[in-house]
């Protein structure tokens, strides 16, 4: 997946997708220099070095491995993805924050990874995928822990227009699902650092089977994104007690509204018949209804 740097919305996810290819050492210098709230056009390659403990060579060689042509490409891109507004959404949450400040910082950081997430998002990626499942005859969700609790959004969304799915969150019934799949069919993995080895397995195993393949995760160089047929990536900033799961998981549920509705729009009317037969039929359970 290649993220056009003229954007500097970009640069942010750029490097958070990068950071598992580096070394542990590389990475503790990246987010030096990401914590550096004053990083910009003016900051040296020889302060940046010392400040990080390394070598200027070194640094250059990270610039480098995170895309950049050079130390001078990757402070301009820093530099311009600091001076945005939503550089300052997030925020790490303190022992004395009040719980509406905590609230607030919270909230914030989904904000940013919506916004972040939007300007990474592939619109041919997004229309292949809607393509593949509206045209599936099979489609099987796979996801553990929490991303199997997306799974099932995604499935409950798709059912109310008529698109049925099934969703299978256990290692063993995953295999079993993609051994019966075949061409025709659609496999939809969904894995925050795409390395999750139980739902690789599966992905594969479908692909040999004859299906096609989509990946929903927040790293487009993840084991998983690079054997999926289509690459849908959500971006998030971590934080010691939110992790990234929380914010990537609100992205990962809006780009697949965004499947859902491009999915209903291939025929619009069997969505509607079908969204007022399934909602009809649930209307009676609710109080007062």
């Amino acid at each position: 997946m290649s993220l056009p740097l003229a954007d500097p919305r970009t640069i942010g996810p750029r490097i958070r997708m990068m950071m598992p290819h580096l070394t542990p050492l590389e990475g503790r210098v990246v987010d030096m220099i990401l914590g550096r709230r004053d990083f910009d056009q003016s900051t040296s390659l020889k302060a940046v070095a010392e400040d990080a403990g390394v070598s200027e060579a070194m640094i250059v060689k990270i610039a480098k491995k995170l895309g950049f042509d050079g130390f001078k490409d990757f402070r301009t891109g820093l530099a311009d993805y600091n001076r945005l507004p939503t550089a300052e959404l997030h925020e790490e949450l303190s022992p004395d924050d009040t719980d509406a400040e905590i609230a607030r910082k919270v909230f914030r950081t989904s904000v940013h990874a919506l916004e972040e997430t939007l300007a990474i998002l592939d619109p041919q990626a997004l229309e292949r995928a809607a393509d593949l499942i509206f045209g599936a005859r099979h489609r099987d969700l796979y996801g553990v822990g929490g991303s199997a609790q997306i799974a099932r959004d995604v499935a409950h969304k798709l059912l109310r227009i008529g698109v049925r799915t099934s969703v299978f969150d256990d290692a063993h019934m995953m295999l079993m699902s993609a051994s019966l799949l075949g061409e025709g069919d659609v496999a939809i993995a969904i894995s925050h650092s795409g390395t999750t080895t139980a739902v690789i397995e599966s992905i594969e195993l479908a692909r040999r089977r004859g299906a096609r393949t989509i990946a929903l995760t927040n790293y487009a160089t993840s084991p998983l994104a690079t054997i999926a047929d289509v690459v849908l990536c959500s971006t998030a900033q971590g934080s010691p007690l939110l992790g990234e799961n929380a914010a990537a998981r609100i992205a990962q549920l809006i780009i697949f509204d965004a499947v859902f509705a491009a999915v209903a729009r291939r025929d619009l009317k069997a969505a509607e018949r079908n969204l007022a037969a399934t909602m009809g039929a649930v209307a009676g359970k609710r109080r007062g209804a």
